[in-house]
């Protein structure tokens, strides 16, 4: 299992990779991820970037908030072709498979992650991380053809699950090429919204059933499993999956772990690792250093020890991460960010 490394969630402020990975691979040289840079371009936002097998199968729509053509008068033959294709990638053809990979537009820092892997630039890394849009989160953003949330359509969802399906394994098998554990976390911040009232129809069920399907892919490719959420959730929903590290916000939300600690006890009993994001993204971080951030990671150990988590166990079974991704901050922000990271991190012997 992947535990005592310091990682990002992902995204991260520059225009230009060659900044993004020069900080990736001075703060976090053990486990580094591919950046991914929203503000490069549009298509480069986090929840579209995987998604170009829509597009170029003609049922999602062009632009930055593309929509789904469900009403075209041709739309029967649009989901006809989508999924031979998606039926043939499942059966193994490249060709097929291809339509579905991201072009470099959407996901610049990957391939350049990768031309830095084959330099050399990344020799000390003991396992690679990747991230993927989670399927609630991405069926929030797009819309149908009258504006409403896609994810309310089976038709539409099942459409975006299969998408991100074969990009996953894609990006599980390119990540594998270096012979070195991966692990690819599944970024679903949009599963905060189970429980309020204004979304009384996403069932615990679907959402389960949803990403079960996600993980299931990427462990038949053999990799490592997390899920991030950088809010107050019902933890439940992603604990009492087969996931393998769960990646929380612990600056802003850690007490939210209370209410679950039986499924959290159960989840690190089988070996799972949680990635304490216990740096802000923030201002706050300014105001932070080694010492106060050990101190505050020492104060929630304790406090979960108290609810019976044994000890031993928290202080083997970790990661440390930025509470969540750096795209939208400013660069020395995000720098500070990876700093107190790598620095907190090595102070437990990571």
């Amino acid at each position: 299992m992947l535990h005592g490394y310091a990682t990002g969630i992902g995204s991260l402020p520059y225009r230009e990779v060659e900044p993004a990975l020069k900080l990736i691979a001075r703060h976090f040289p053990l486990f580094p991820h591919w950046p991914q840079l929203p503000r490069r371009t549009p298509a480069e936002g986090f929840v579209t970037q995987f998604l170009s097998g829509l597009k170029v199968h003609g049922v999602l729509g062009e632009g930055e908030k593309p929509s789904f053509l469900n009403q075209a008068e041709d739309w029967p033959d649009r989901l006809t072709r989508f999924y031979t294709f998606y039926l043939g990638a499942e059966e193994g053809s490249e060709e097929a498979l291809a339509t579905f990979i991201p072009p470099r537009e959407a996901i610049s820092g990957f391939y350049a992650f990768q031309e830095a892997v084959e330099r050399g630039e990344f020799d000390r890394a003991r396992a690679f991380k990747g991230q993927i849009v989670g399927p609630l989160t991405a069926g929030f953003q797009l819309t149908d053809a009258a504006g409403r949330p896609a994810y309310y359509d089976l038709e539409l969802r099942e459409l975006i699950l299969r998408t991100l399906q074969l990009a996953a394994r894609w990006q599980a098998r390119e990540l594998k090429r270096w012979g070195r554990p991966v692990a690819i976390f599944i970024d679903e911040p949009g599963v905060s919204i189970y429980g309020q009232s204004t979304y009384i129809t996403v069932t615990r069920e679907q959402i389960m059933a949803d990403m079960g399907v996600l993980v299931a892919t990427l462990k038949e490719e053999g990799v490592y499993v997390g899920v991030h959420s950088c809010a107050a959730v019902d933890w439940s929903l992603l604990l009492d999956l087969p996931i393998d590290i769960l990646s929380f916000d612990a600056y802003g939300y850690f007490s939210s772990l209370f209410p679950f600690r039986r499924e959290l006890a159960a989840f690190l009993k089988r070996g799972g690792v949680l990635a304490w994001g216990i740096v802000p993204t923030s201002e706050k971080a300014w105001e932070e250093d080694l010492s106060s951030l050990r101190r505050r990671l020492e104060e929630d150990w304790a406090q979960l020890v108290d609810k019976g988590i044994p000890e031993k166990v928290l202080r083997e079974q970790w990661l440390i991460t930025p509470s969540c991704g750096t795209g939208l901050l400013p660069e020395d922000l995000a720098e500070r960010i990876y700093t107190l990271t790598s620095i907190l991190a090595a102070s437990l012997g990571g």
